[in-house]
């Protein structure tokens, strides 16, 4: 097996602009000092027109409002995008396109969504999933345990402080860009963002969060024309409806030798001998079964 290389894109988590140390005290009474995750408002414009504020911890803010933008709908693939300035201390990214926009009428039309953190999708946005075909593509099993043992052992907020949901984009059993934010929405949009950016194709990439399998992660998965979705966490009842309507891979549960698959089952290749298969660490279990949901 070839040896895989190291990141594109990976989390830091001694960048002392994402964590805070703070003081308390535990069950015993006695003092302690833990890290805590930041949070920022960012807010987004396209071209002259105010779309959202997101909270945010701040890091990649080009690709997180690039990648918005497009899995709202509101940047399309082919746009061409002339400039991105952000101004750290207003808070503020503008997105520049050639093509002239007015989506007033459509930010009027809004859908809260069970993602933390001011998850949105746009009304007409899980329309718009009819007109998408998903390719065809496999999933070995050892590349999905190989990945999932990369991705857990990877230094991160999500293991140093939590509060915290990672994603991870990858090929094979090849991670390759791993973006964390305090909502899940937003550490999609800034692998999109990376994504559109950097011209990256989709149909032979793995999506991997460790987050909930929810309606919008399918949406945005799907809007973004990845095949397969993984998480080592569970499933909501619509987010497999949709996934299964759009013919998307939808695993869950994905921890240590097990993992659940309840819809584009067709794409799965089982050529892993599971003798040979780690279980989970217990501080990885220990850390997920606080952070998971």
């Amino acid at each position: 097996m070839r040896k895989a290389k190291d990141y594109l894109i990976k989390p830091d988590p001694l960048d002392p602009r994402l964590t805070e140390r703070v003081t308390g005290i535990d069950q015993t009474g006695a003092k302690i000092e833990t890290s805590v995750t930041v949070e920022r408002a960012l807010t987004i414009f396209l071209n002259s027109q105010e779309i959202v504020t997101a909270m945010t911890i701040g890091d990649y803010p080009e690709y997180l409002a690039i990648g918005y933008l497009l899995n709202q709908h509101m940047l399309l693939p082919d746009d061409v995008v002339t400039k991105v300035d952000y101004d750290e201390d207003l808070a503020v990214v503008v997105v520049r396109t050639k093509r002239k926009t007015n989506y007033e009428k459509k930010l009027k039309k809004k859908v809260q969504t069970s993602g933390c953190a001011q998850g949105t999708v746009f009304g007409d946005l899980m329309e718009a999933l009819e007109d998408v075909e998903l390719p065809d593509a496999e999933l070995r099993t050892s590349w999905l345990y190989s990945l999932t043992n990369k991705i857990n052992t990877t230094p991160s907020l999500y293991l140093e402080a939590g509060a915290i949901h990672g994603c991870v984009l990858a090929q094979e059993d090849r991670p390759l860009v791993y973006m964390e934010d305090v909502g899940r929405h937003n550490a999609v949009d800034k692998i999109a963002g990376w994504m559109f950016k950097h011209r990256v194709r989709p149909d032979d990439k793995i999506f991997y969060t460790t987050g909930r399998l929810t309606s919008e992660m399918v949406i945005k998965t799907v809007r973004m024309g990845i095949p397969i979705l993984v998480s080592r966490s569970g499933f909501t009842a619509w987010g497999v409806e949709l996934a299964r309507k759009a013919n998307l891979t939808l695993i869950g549960r994905a921890r240590g030798k097990r993992f659940v698959a309840l819809a584009g089952e067709d794409r799965i290749v089982f050529d892993q001998d599971l003798r040979f298969v780690e279980e989970e660490s217990a501080k990885h279990r220990r850390k997920a079964a606080v952070h998971d949901e």
